[in-house]
């Protein structure tokens, strides 16, 4: 099932073009990684799926439900951490999100167990001083606790892990995947390290458009090089000639050496691995390392938007 549908959506404010003709789909229980440099429109498809402003073209659908601009419905769905979440610093954690479920609507009882169930989630269930007092992370921590406050079947993140230190990332990271087993997440960020951890999907977004989407594999495997890396031993004397030798294969169309490490890239894919172990073999290369070139996320996304 689509928990969320973005339908061919467009925004502008004034001459600036923010969104062109925006279109994916996000299924339940996926973590969607929504990747993008800052200024890219990852802020404004957030608020356009909140309903805090309104598509000038396109339609969004949360659940099956058209997002209205507004007052939305659909909201009812959703739970939303800002990338800067705000809060009354002379308050309590408990005290916080016994406020926050009063004004969702949850009864006493259903506060008092869902307060005591997140905060556990969110590593906050001992902590009893003033908000005010709290850490980026910790803040961050509690802010996924009260967008998860009324069970919502979406969660947005905008940007949780910018600004903190690589502890605290990590602790937003184990926390939203923890999250994905009772709802259905969009992580919004500019850290792909982060997003290779966690998401099940990736879009990219660029210039208002979505130049890359997919699962991680998908996208690796669909802008794979044909390229080993091998390291000989350093006792090996004979690396130019293996170059040569290396050159002359029909199956291999560029070989690139620095020191005893050999880059060997193939005319074809799927790249000719057993040929070149046969020949590695016969020519007796002592080899210390041998991998196949597979592309990090940011090294494809940086190709794609040159």
């Amino acid at each position: 099932m689509n928990i969320l549908t973005v339908d061919h959506v467009s925004k502008q404010f004034g001459n600036l073009h923010v969104l062109d003709d925006l279109s994916f789909n996000i299924d339940e229980g996926t973590v969607f990684g929504f990747v993008g440099r800052n200024g890219a429109g990852k802020t404004t498809t957030m608020k356009l799926i909140l309903g805090l402003l309104q598509v000038d073209g396109g339609k969004i659908s949360v659940c099956g439900e058209d997002v209205f601009f507004g007052a939305t419905k659909t909201n009812r769905h959703i739970g939303y951490l800002p990338d800067v979440p705000a809060f009354y610093g002379y308050m309590r954690p408990k005290e916080y999100l016994r406020l926050c479920g009063r004004i969702t609507g949850l009864n006493e009882t259903q506060i008092e167990a869902k307060s005591d169930e997140l905060l556990e989630l969110v590593g906050l269930k001992e902590v009893n001083r003033k908000i005010g007092g709290f850490s980026r992370g910790m803040k961050q921590r509690l802010g996924i606790a009260q967008a998860l406050l009324n069970d919502p079947k979406l969660l947005i993140c905008d940007e949780p892990t910018s600004a903190l230190d690589p502890v605290g990332r990590s602790e937003i990271l184990q926390i939203l995947s923890a999250a994905k087993k009772k709802t259905t997440v969009i992580f919004s960020t500019h850290i792909l390290s982060d997003v290779e951890k966690i998401c099940d999907r990736v879009g990219v977004l660029n210039d208002g458009k979505l130049i890359m989407e997919g699962s991680l594999s998908e996208i690796k495997d669909r802008y794979r090089r044909n390229e080993v890396f091998v390291e000989c031993d350093s006792s090996f004397d004979s690396v130019e000639d293996l170059c040569e030798k290396l050159r002359n294969l029909t199956y291999v169309s560029e070989v690139v050496s620095i020191n005893h490490s050999l880059t060997i890239r193939f005319q074809d894919h799927p790249i000719e691995e057993p040929a070149l172990f046969e020949f590695l073999a016969l020519n007796k290369v002592p080899v210390l390392k041998y991998e196949v070139g597979e592309p990090t996320l940011e090294s494809l996304i940086m190709e794609m938007i040159r």
